[in-house]
């Protein structure tokens, strides 16, 4: 299987000790190319710096929602600058998390506005996140005027109106490791099967969300391990594994417009 991991975080402190070896094993895995998501201008630093050694990792820039309260206008500013390293092909990830409320609602839904302006301007696709925000996340997103609407619904948790409204607005649907766990699972893998194949992508979230079989060995995820949800998901819509991962992987370099 040919294989991207459309949303990691392998910039995460808890990667630094073995990097190339975790690098190692998503490449014996079949994992060919890697998206690491940012969540802070110093994450973005951080993972550009990864991505410069490696010309299969790509990255994004962005303020994760829990932490829109520390954004700004000159943020904004920085990370629009850090979008020009050629190894960025992505604003993200931004959205709405109303489920911790590490930011207050309103200053969240300011920040994804400002953040949805910049990409549009740039002409990057944006991964959003969106977790309990009870209709708002699409409220918005339905509402702004996007010159052309691009990204993923990064770790799709909602409901299937909410995956169908995302889908005619021409977004894709982040598939990540939830659809392998038994009970936490069970929906996803019932909205699994109505995705069209063209609208697909599969994802880690390493070092969150472990799939089984690895979470039962392993707390930390990693790239290597997207290759569960693959095959999960080739379970799931009766397909051949081989011929449905090279359709995510062109998905994938669709989304992110990256030729490798």
């Amino acid at each position: 299987m040919k294989l991207f991991d459309s949303h990691s975080h392998i910039d995460d402190t808890c990667f630094d000790d073995d990097f190339e070896d975790v690098l190692q094993r998503a490449g014996d895995a079949g994992v060919e190319a890697i998206m690491i998501a940012g969540i802070s201008v110093e994450t973005t630093k951080k993972a550009i710096r990864l991505a410069a050694g490696h010309d299969n990792l790509f990255t994004a820039v962005g303020i994760h929602p829990h932490d829109a309260k520390e954004c700004s206008d000159q943020t904004i500013e920085e990370l629009k600058s850090l979008a020009k390293n050629p190894c960025v092909k992505a604003w993200g990830e931004i959205g709405l998390d109303f489920n911790r409320m590490f930011s207050p609602a309103p200053v969240q839904e300011k920040w994804l506005k400002k953040q949805m302006e910049a990409a549009d301007a740039l002409d990057l696709p944006i991964i959003f996140h969106e977790r309990d925000s009870k209709g708002r996340f699409l409220e918005i997103i339905q509402e702004f005027s996007f010159k052309k609407p691009q990204g993923v619904v990064h770790c799709f948790s909602g409901s299937k109106k909410e995956m169908f409204r995302y889908l005619d607005l021409g977004y894709y649907i982040g598939i990540t490791g939830i659809l392998t766990i038994k009970q936490r699972g069970a929906y996803l893998r019932e909205l699994a099967v109505m995705i069209p194949e063209d609208r697909i992508v599969i994802e880690t979230d390493a070092p969150y969300l472990t799939p089984a079989p690895q979470k039962n060995k392993t707390r930390r995820n990693e790239p290597a391990f997207v290759k569960s949800v693959m095959t999960k998901l080739a379970q799931l819509k009766e397909r051949d594994p081989a011929p449905l991962s090279e359709k995510i992987w062109n998905n994938t370099c669709n989304l992110f417009n990256i030729q490798i």
